[in-house]
């Protein structure tokens, strides 16, 4: 009986058809992904349709929502497991066969790279003004409770709390420091407006948000969207409360207060990666199409200093023609504040071979197979003649 669900089961995963199923599947997966970004935005639409195991639906007047078709996830990993039981199944190990060999590995490399996009790239931002130095990247989607030691004027003692940990904690304890907070609230996205005596009081007792009514609100996904994370964050250290405060992206300044002579700040920010070297902006270009205000090109002079090689040189990123550096891409993205202002994309993806190599062997995998069909033919060829 068991050998029969298995073998049947092994028939189902090796199947001709499951292959054809799995391709249809993600083709309607790429036509609904790309009407989707409409709406939802590029990262939105991949999120729900590309990197998920199922897309899920339900009444917008209720919590409950259910599957209602397979996500990119899901139908990638079985396609990647028909191709490779079909490849052990059908093809043979031999010289004869090594061209199909080498195909069906490079398609699966292909599918299984997405894999590893979709779990190890990054996509952050570097904002950098005319004669600035920054040594670290902004993530554009997620954000950070970042709590600052700034007693000493050397140094800054930097203590990030990803809003991960504060969504499903009611208190984190700083490591290596005297301060725990407690989480009084905490908003994915949220609108903050003046408050008006009519309005129930905040639940924050120190700082601006004493005066700032909040109002929660559904989380975006488009691409020129963010989220205003907040929070009302509670100190405690030594025993000793120091009130419950407001943190929020949308409020720009830090809020400080002071134990034990240290002063402390506290802010909500997105996260920040810091890296290994500098980047200074020494000259940002905009250029026009003569007589127009057509843009033709932005580009961004920096200047890298990385101490641990001994390193400094200039480099030019502009459209098109991006500097990768240390594992990371720089792309030109945008610009602002009268153009004294670049914004970089700053993009680390540890699989990004992974696609040129699946077409390398996809590529030899026919031409072997092309030169052993065709020696074949002309061995038969000669075989008939003689």
């Amino acid at each position: 009986m068991i050998k029969r669900y298995l073998d049947q089961t092994w028939e189902f995963l090796t199947s001709f058809q499951l292959t054809i199923v799995s391709l249809a599947l993600l083709m309607v997966l790429v036509v609904l992904c790309t009407l989707a970004q409409v709406q939802m935005g590029t990262y939105g639409a991949v999120t729900t349709y590309m990197r998920s195991f199922f897309i899920w639906w339900g009444p917008q007047s209720s919590n409950w929502i259910f599957p209602v078709f397979p996500g990119g996830t899901l139908v990638g990993l079985v396609l990647t497991v028909n191709l490779l039981a079909s490849t052990v199944k059908r093809l043979k190990f031999s010289w004869a066969k090594a061209g199909l060999w080498l195909v069906h590995l490079g398609l699966i490399l292909l599918v299984s790279g997405e894999f590893v996009s979709a779990a190890l790239q990054v996509d952050d931002r570097m904002a950098i003004e005319q004669g600035q130095t920054v040594n670290f990247a902004e993530s554009s989607r997620f954000m950070e409770l970042a709590v600052i030691d700034v007693t000493d004027q050397a140094y800054d003692d930097v203590y990030a709390v990803p809003t991960s940990v504060l969504s499903r904690s009611t208190s984190v304890k700083l490591p290596d420091s005297p301060i725990t907070l407690n989480v009084k609230q905490y908003f994915p996205n949220a609108e903050l407006t003046n408050r008006a005596p009519t309005q129930p009081p905040s639940l924050a007792t120190m700082g601006v948000g004493a005066s700032v009514h909040i109002e929660e609100r559904a989380v975006v996904s488009t691409d020129d969207a963010i989220n205003n994370t907040s929070a009302f964050i509670e100190p405690v250290a030594g025993g000793k409360s120091y009130g419950v405060w407001l943190v929020s992206i949308a409020l720009g300044a830090p809020q400080s207060f002071t134990h034990e002579g240290r002063t402390y700040q506290m802010l909500m920010r997105p996260v920040r990666h810091y890296l290994p070297y500098a980047l200074t902006l020494k000259k940002f270009s905009h250029d026009v199409y003569a007589g127009t205000e057509i843009p033709k090109n932005f580009s961004s002079l920096v200047q890298i200093s990385n101490p641990t090689k001994g390193e400094s040189r200039d480099v030019l990123i502009y459209m098109n023609q991006p500097l990768r550096y240390e594992g990371r891409t720089f792309y030109q993205a945008s610009f602002g504040k009268g153009d004294t202002l670049s914004i970089l994309q700053v993009v680390e993806n540890p699989g990004w071979l992974i696609p040129y190599l699946s077409c390398v062997l996809v590529t030899l995998g026919l031409l072997v197979h092309f030169a052993t069909s065709l020696r074949k033919s002309l061995k038969r060829r000669q075989e008939k003649q003689t």
